[in-house]
Formats: C-alpha cells, structure tokens, sequence
C-alpha cells in the first residue's frame, strides 16, 4: 500500500525543513560567500519563513492548492533566481496534481519530476551545471527508480535521501557552469554549491517526515 502526503503532511515537512535551513545559516552564507553572491540563506531562509507564517491557511487547503499555494509565495518572497525557479516548480507540481486533496508515493514523484524539469527549463541548467538540479534530479531518478523496482515505503524513501544528499556532496567536483562561480578561475571547484545543499536539506526533510508516519 502506498503512503499518502496530506496538505498536513506537507505543512509539517515545511516547517521541519524551515527550521534545518535556518540553523545552517552560517555554513550556507559561508558556502555562498565562495561560489556565490553570498545571499542564497537569506533568500531562501526568507522564503521558508513566509511559508511557516502561512501554515494554517495552507493546511486547510488540497494539496494541489497548497503546492501552487508555495510557489506563489516563493516567486514573491525569495529574492534572485531561487525564487522564480522554486516558484515555477511549485506551480509546475500543482498543475500535476490538479484536483487532489492529497497524494500518493507514484504521484509525489511525478510532481517532484515536474519541478525538476520545469527548474532545467526555465534555468537553462542541467544536470553536472553545479547547481540545485544536482540534488533533485538523481533524487528524482532515484525515486521512479525505486517504484520501478517495487521497493517498500521505507526502502523509497531512503533511496531518494541518499540520491539527494550524494547528489549535493558530488557538486565538489563539478565545475560551475552558471552563476558567479563560473567567472572564477576554479569554477568553484572543490566547494559546495549552495543551492544543492539547501536542495538536499529540503528532500532529506521531506523523506524523513514522511517515513516517520509510516
């Protein structure tokens, strides 16, 4: 039988995800002021907490409503590209789920698919750009990887944490293709991309939520 992720569910993720971005302020700016303009925390941060401020109203909402709820939000609150890209995503989801109240394990993953591909489009990036796409789509991939195999609940779950968290951590290496990292003479390399971190902490939480209700 596969989960299902209630508007309430999700609202719970939110602020469990909100807080861990809020703690690693330090560590992201300080990532950031390497490879970045040095504001991605305080946008995204911002971001998050506007969503907390909004929990009441989007637990009494669908889900569907409650993604297009977020990505409204994020277009408007987070600052730079983070907030177009995460706000395109969430609409991009909610069309996916249209008229559902809540969702499934098959259906999560078609919307976090749905994000991925409306961020690659809209960014112009790929996977290996050194961005936030490098925690999302092997998480993604992951994800319809672990359906395709008929894995449990759990076994999904943690697939999908680690694709997220391996897919963050391989941003090392990679040399920027985007952004203010890409004018350095490394490219960044040997550093972090920021966006992939504050990405796989999303995920991470979003995995780790859900499993705990199973």
């Amino acid at each position: 039988m596969s989960f299902v992720v209630t508007s309430n569910d999700y609202v719970d993720y939110i602020q469990v995800a909100a807080k861990k971005i809020a703690e690693n302020g330090d560590y992201i700016s300080g990532l950031d002021a390497i490879t970045g303009d040095g504001d991605h925390w305080a946008n995204i941060n911002m971001g998050f907490e506007n969503l907390v401020a909004a929990s009441d109203e989007m637990r009494a909402m669908p889900i569907d409503g409650v993604f297009k709820k977020i990505g409204m939000l994020m277009m408007s609150k987070i600052g730079g590209s983070s907030g177009i890209l995460y706000g395109g995503a969430y609409i991009a989801a909610s069309k996916t789920v249209a008229g559902k109240a809540e969702i499934t394990s098959e259906e999560l993953c078609a919307a976090l698919e749905a994000m991925v591909k409306d961020m690659m489009e809209r960014g112009k990036a790929e996977p290996g750009f050194k961005t936030m796409i490098d925690s999302l789509y092997p998480a993604v991939e992951a994800y319809k990887k672990a359906l395709a195999e008929g894995k449990s609940d759990a076994e999904t779950l943690d697939a999908v944490k680690q694709a997220a968290i391996d897919g963050a951590e391989s941003t090392k290496g990679m040399e920027a293709v985007k952004g203010r990292a890409s004018y350095q003479a490394n490219k960044g390399v040997g550093h972090l991309d920021p966006g992939a971190v504050t990405m796989s902490y999303q995920l991470e939480c979003l995995c780790d939520c859900i499993k705990a209700k199973l």
